[in-house]
């Protein structure tokens, strides 16, 4: 097996920057196709290769990567998840991401991340708290190491 095909197994054929399934059939040279992304320069990273869209990956090159959160969330002032990804990874413990107006919008949005960093940072435990506190629900992350 390639590395390409390695890494793309591990991550389930799933490219890391979208989250949209990656067609293993399409040419390397299309947008739509494979590749192997270096996520991060860090040694430290457990997880230094991940699959992208070669569109994904190229356009991540020129701009920072950002995560799009979806529109059917409302959360108030989201926080940049990649750079949430990234504290976790390195220092592990707990991270406010957003507030939300009800405690149904909350859960929705914990669900959701939990789901987006099971692939975005394979073999990272996180979990998601919902707090409450001024007419508002905090969604935090944690990790369960400090």
């Amino acid at each position: 097996m390639s590395l390409l095909d390695d890494v793309a197994e591990r991550d389930g054929w799933q490219c890391w920057v979208c989250d949209e399934p990656v067609d293993p059939d399409e040419s390397v040279n299309d947008p739509r196709g494979p590749s192997v992304d270096s996520r991060t320069s860090d040694r430290k990273a457990k997880v230094a290769e991940r699959l992208a869209h070669r569109g994904c990956n190229t356009r991540k090159g020129a701009v920072k990567v950002v995560i799009a959160w979806p529109e059917r969330l409302y959360v108030v002032e989201p926080a940049p998840l990649i750079t949430v990804a990234e504290r976790l990874e390195r220092k592990g413990g707990r991270e406010m991401v957003g507030r939300c107006p009800t405690r149904k919008d909350a859960q929705e949005t914990a669900d959701w991340l939990v789901d987006r960093f099971s692939r975005l940072v394979p073999g990272l435990p996180v979990t998601a708290d919902i707090q409450a506190g001024g007419g508002q629900f905090l969604v935090v992350l944690s990790t369960g190491r400090r």
